[in-house]
Formats: C-alpha cells, sequence, structure tokens
C-alpha cells in the first residue's frame, strides 16, 4: 500500500515525462523540417522558372512525403530488428543483451493473472499475436513507411522530370533507378551503425543513472543492466 500511495503523489508530467519530451521533440523538428523543406523546395522551383506553392500543397508533395517517410522507414527498421534479433543474439559486457548463460524475465511463459493483459488472459492466437505485438508493430510501421517513402520519391522524381521536360516514369520503371535505393540504404546504414554503437560501446562506457547503462561500478564482462 505504501508504495501504490508514493507512485500516486508523482505528478503526471514525472510519470511520462520521456514520452512526453519526445514527442515534443519530434513535432517541433517536423514542424521545422516541412518549413525549411518547403523554402527550400521553392528555391528548387524558382530555379526551374515553376511557379512556388502553398505550404498546405507542399504538405501533400512527394518532397515532403519522401523526405519524412524516407526516416521514419529507417527508423522503424532499426527498432523492428532490434527488438527481433534481441531475443536471440547476445553480445557478451552489453548492457543492451540478455545473459548468455541465464533465463531472463523476458523469458518466461506468460501466466494469467488480475494484472495481467487481457490477451494473457484470453490465451490461444490471442495470446501468441500479443506475445510477438512489439515486433509486428514495428515491421508494420516500417513497411508503411517504406511504401510511402516510395511514393512521394516517386512523385518527387516525376516533378523534376516534367521540369527538365523529360518524360515520367511509372512506379516499376523508377524502382529500378538507383535513386530510391540510394535514398533507402544510406538511411538503412545509419541505423545500423547507431545500434552497433549502442551495443558495443555499453561494454565499456557508463552513464550514471541510464537505464540503457550498466552500473558504473559493473565489470566490462557483465551482461546485461
Amino acid at each position: 500500500m505504501k508504495t501504490q500511495a508514493k507512485r500516486t503523489q508523482h505528478s503526471f508530467f514525472y510519470r511520462n515525462g520521456l514520452t512526453i519530451v519526445f514527442l515534443l521533440l519530434f513535432l517541433f523538428t517536423l514542424v521545422a523540417q516541412a518549413f525549411s523543406g518547403w523554402k527550400e523546395h521553392n528555391e528548387e522551383l524558382t530555379d526551374e522558372h515553376a511557379p512556388e506553392i502553398s505550404f498546405p500543397v507542399y504538405l501533400q508533395s512527394g518532397h515532403f512525403i519522401s523526405a519524412t517517410f524516407e526516416n521514419f522507414e529507417s527508423e522503424f527498421l532499426q527498432m523492428a530488428l532490434y527488438v527481433l534479433l534481441t531475443v536471440g543474439l547476445r553480445q557478451v559486457g552489453s548492457a543492451e543483451s540478455k545473459s548468455p548463460d541465464e533465463k531472463e524475465e523476458v523469458d518466461r511463459e506468460p501466466v494469467p493473472g488480475k494484472d495481467a493483459p487481457w490477451p494473457v488472459k484470453k490465451g490461444g492466437w490471442v495470446l501468441k499475436l500479443y506475445s510477438n505485438s512489439l515486433s509486428i508493430a514495428f515491421f508494420i510501421l516500417f513497411f508503411f513507411s517504406w511504401a510511402m517513402h516510395f511514393y512521394g520519391s516517386w512523385q518527387d522524381h516525376n516533378i523534376e522530370q516534367a521540369l527538365k521536360h523529360k518524360p515520367v516514369e511509372s512506379m516499376m520503371e523508377f524502382v529500378m533507378q538507383p535513386r530510391f535505393w540510394f535514398e533507402t540504404f544510406q538511411n538503412w546504414q545509419s541505423e545500423f551503425l547507431s545500434v552497433f554503437s549502442i551495443v558495443f560501446l555499453t561494454i565499456y562506457l557508463r552513464q550514471k543513472g541510464s537505464p540503457e547503462s550498466k552500473p558504473v561500478d559493473a565489470p566490462h564482462t557483465e551482461t546485461g543492466k
């Protein structure tokens, strides 16, 4: 009861601060990206002697859609693979890895209980789906973002083609072009590098107070948090 009473004293922001701060940072940077992208795109149009477009029109343009979902795509792929691969793969000494020798709390079979989520109480295929829902959600978000990136990049490419008085291309023609794949792989490789960095650097480096770090006095060979 004491623990419950102590929890209720925390403010809403204290209990949800991490989510709120990152959501606000996302919204701020998305608006900043949209505004600066609109200005940059209009400069490109002016250089080609084409009329400028309004901000609402820009938000529906291939230029904005491609740039936005190109970034979303790589982030969701990173998280989907990270969630899935950490189930079976290990890195000795990393704060981001499960122990190579012991079963952990996340490996135990779910047990129905009073406070358990309803899919656990339901059981069967519902529980099976819920048991993998995090990686499934990230993969769905990834494929949706990939499709939107492709659509936006195709639209933006055809606008450039039209401005240069060249024929527009179909989706099948565009997917064979290096431009889309260059955009795709330049984002993917940066995400894989960032995951490698946090997996490897948490073996040797520490950040006091962060759940992403081992305790400062933990030996380098200690795996997990």
